[in-house]
């Protein structure tokens, strides 16, 4: 028999000892890659309609039964799926995060971060995390001996399920993200790399005098979905191109969501000269990404950061270090805007 002081124990004591917690953590991969197949096996798909059995459950995605059993069993010890008194498995809140096509879904992100493409290739990115660490490199690089936008240039495939997890991502963040600046002087908005034009149009929304432009690779703006299922591609003017190079010239305002990160500082300097090249002196640049707080509290950016290693030559960034990019770039650093997202809205001007 246990000792009463074991037994008894509170659960939070226990998750808070420091045994717990590292193992919580090295352990945590399990978590994480059964969440990514039961979005990959739709699970909460089938239990949109009410609860079912495992056998049912079984029958309809091809699992062997006693398996998928011990894969929802395990999900349910973390708030994910539930089991009733009659053996039936049914949706919890979060769970219901996991269905395709509904309000807030994180159907494809969840999808996404966890096997791009159905190939293994962000998994096995973050699996050579040690030689990122050692070198510097991101582990994709050695997986597949070629860059991370590179590979989904060669893959349509891929690149077509990344876009759907962003859109995910960017479903749930964009209304707060536009909600959270100050939109009254701009009449003319240039999304830079604002791929369908999802967080462009929450910002027209909030504009109804402003124009806007949707910029990006000639590929990727070719159909702005979301700009047109909002009904402002009247509002519009959607052009393809390389942020490297240049960017359309006199906006109000130049926005960069969730570009930066993807990109090793002398990118992210050369992509912020050429905003800078096309602005006025009354412009403001906004790039729209997580900064980094100082101390040892934790923050889902400073996650994001590893896997940004992992994938890319990219980061997450600290306020000192956007403040550097920004002045080597001929702009100035005037304020940095939280939101009630993960992101911040770090905003330019002209030197």
């Amino acid at each position: 028999m246990a000792p009463t002081s074991l037994r008894h124990a509170a659960p939070a004591d226990h998750a808070s000892a420091p045994q717990h917690v590292i193992l919580g953590m090295a352990l945590g991969y399990l978590a994480s890659r059964s969440l990514h197949v039961a979005a990959e096996l739709g699970i909460a798909d089938l239990l949109g309609d009410g609860p079912k059995s495992v056998e049912e459950l079984a029958l309809a995605t091809g699992a062997d039964r006693p398996a998928l059993y011990r894969l929802l069993r395990m999900l349910a010890g973390h708030g994910v799926f539930a089991e009733d008194a009659d053996g039936r498995i049914r949706l919890t809140p979060a769970a219901e995060l996991l269905q395709s096509g509904v309000p807030g879904s994180l159907h494809d992100a969840v999808k996404m971060i966890g096997d791009v493409a159905g190939d293994g290739s962000w998994w096995s990115a973050v699996g050579r995390l040690r030689h990122s660490v050692l070198s510097g490199e991101p582990g994709f690089h050695q997986v597949h001996g070629i860059g991370f936008f590179e590979y989904l240039t060669r893959h349509p495939g891929a690149s077509a399920w990344f876009d759907r997890g962003l859109a995910n991502f960017a479903t749930a963040e964009n209304p707060a993200i536009a909600d959270a600046c100050d939109w009254a002087e701009v009449r003319r908005i240039v999304d830079v790399g604002g791929g369908q034009g999802g967080f462009l149009a929450e910002v027209l929304k909030r504009c109804p005098a402003a124009t806007g432009v949707l910029y990006d690779l000639p590929h990727v703006v070719r159909e702005p979905a979301a700009l047109a299922a909002a009904g402002l591609l009247g509002r519009c003017e959607i052009v393809g191109g390389d942020f490297f190079r240049s960017v359309p010239a006199g906006g109000d305002a130049y926005i960069l969501k969730r570009i930066l990160h993807d990109w090793n500082d002398q990118c992210c300097v050369q992509i912020l000269h050429t905003c800078r090249a096309a602005m006025g002196e009354s412009s403001r640049v906004l790039v729209v990404d997580a900064v980094i707080p100082p101390g040892n509290d934790p923050h889902p950016g400073k996650d994001m950061d590893i896997l940004m290693m992992a994938l890319t030559e990219g980061r997450e960034r600290t306020e000192a270090e956007f403040r550097e990019l920004y002045q080597h770039a001929g702009l100035t650093l005037t304020r940095i805007v939280p939101t009630p997202s993960v992101l911040s809205i770090v905003e330019g001007r002209p030197a």
